[in-house]
């Protein structure tokens, strides 16, 4: 067994992954109770149908898969269209013109950060990343020997500590990985704080004569929630890779498509690039779902009604005041990430598996003392909870 995969192996079999663990529990529980009776709140799987243009994108694509090549390769970076396509949706939403030749095709968002990582970290590089996040960055950078150092967020909001951000930041420090809307708080980063990021990160740069890259992983851009378009982080740092894809917003997340956009006004883009293209190569993927791909060339601009995820978590806000649970309203992404009625999240966690509410403890996400709950289920299973979670929270208070 690889040196490098070996802790991580025995880390799943002794826990597994927190997510999966309370996920594979909950099939366990609609076979024994059905699946009416058992409230899962543990897996981001989004629910909703994907927009009527997609069907419509899909039928074009199988009405034209007796031509040559229909499904065939195309250049690792992706089919010219789709690069095309993508370039105008990051160019629109970063205000910043970005070419096609700037954006690489990935397998979802995990192959692009992947690639990235494949690209710019060296063995024991470091990757800085406020916590709480997403629990799969560790296994990300470990993959390419780099180590990933968490920097916790502020109390009660999760908002960005750029001051602790910067007292982190080392010779070793090669990136930092911003996660906005966010997974699993629901924080959007303001414009100001990302701009204080990125004149942090250009000083420590020219201090430590190496580009510190500002990764910006952005899967739940269009679920938002504020009325307020989601910052640039292009605008905040030249230095800047943004990572994306259309698991959420498109509810296409079994399609495996996403991308990286290299910012144009990064130095030695055409180089990173280079890496970017081969590194999609050599891992493996060679390239991105060609049937994901077509989707994109008309849809990239398309997403699922986000008012529906938005009710839901409103509907979810009040179940968990009146349960007197603590939380900060998530303005984007589809998380609750909640304050634990008792210091030790385990014992909420245990008490609301008794009442067949499926919830994640937040220590596997870097935080303990709170729980994630994913709130991308229908409106019933949000109501049905709701006596169950009174009756938890108070059994632990």
């Amino acid at each position: 067994m690889s040196t490098l995969l070996s802790p991580a192996v025995q880390k799943a079999v002794a826990g597994g992954s927190a997510i999966r663990k309370m996920f594979e529990q909950g099939i366990e529980l609609k076979k024994k109770f059905g699946a009416d009776n058992v409230y899962d709140f543990s897996l981001g799987n989004p629910d909703l149908a994907p927009p009527p243009a997609v069907k419509a994108a899909l039928e074009k694509v199988a009405a034209g898969a007796d031509r040559p090549f229909a499904l065939g390769y195309m250049p690792n970076a992706g089919y010219p269209a789709t690069r095309e396509a993508l370039a105008r949706l990051v160019s629109k939403e970063q205000g910043v013109e970005t070419p096609a030749a700037n954006v690489v095709v990935t397998v979802g968002a995990a192959g692009g950060l992947n690639v990235l990582f494949r690209a710019v970290l060296s063995p024991g590089d470091e990757v800085l990343v406020p916590s709480p996040y997403f629990v799969e960055y560790g296994n990300y950078v470990g993959n390419f020997g780099g180590v990933l150092t968490p920097v916790p967020t502020r109390p009660g909001d999760f908002s960005l500590d750029v001051a602790a951000i910067d007292a982190a930041i080392s010779a070793k420090t090669r990136a930092i990985i911003v996660n906005t809307p966010n997974n699993p708080t629901g924080q959007i980063y303001p414009a100001e704080d990302l701009a204080a990021l990125g004149a942090v990160l250009a000083r420590r740069s020219a201090e430590f004569g190496r580009t510190i890259y500002l990764v910006s992983d952005e899967p739940y851009r269009q679920l938002n929630y504020t009325g307020a378009p989601i910052p640039s982080v292009f605008a905040a740092y030249a230095h800047t890779v943004v990572v994306g894809s259309f698991s959420k917003t498109l509810s296409l997340a079994g399609e495996r498509v996403g991308y990286l956009a290299v910012n144009p006004a990064i130095e030695g883009a055409e180089e990173l690039l280079g890496g970017l293209i081969l590194a999609n190569r050599i891992l493996g993927f060679v390239n991105a779902p060609a049937v994901g791909q077509q989707i994109l060339q008309s849809c990239a601009e398309e997403g699922v009604d986000a008012n529906i995820y938005k009710r839901r978590r409103d509907l979810m806000a009040d179940e968990l005041r009146a349960a007197g649970v603590e939380f900060f309203l998530p303005k984007g992404a589809f998380y609750f990430f909640a304050k634990s009625p008792c210091e030790d999240e385990t014992k909420f966690v245990e008490a609301l598996l008794a009442e067949r509410i499926l919830v994640v403890a937040g220590r596997g996400f870097g935080l303990a003392g709170h729980v994630r709950l994913a709130f991308c289920v229908e409106e019933k299973t949000i109501l049905g909870a709701a006596e169950g979670f009174k009756r938890a929270a108070a059994a632990v208070r």
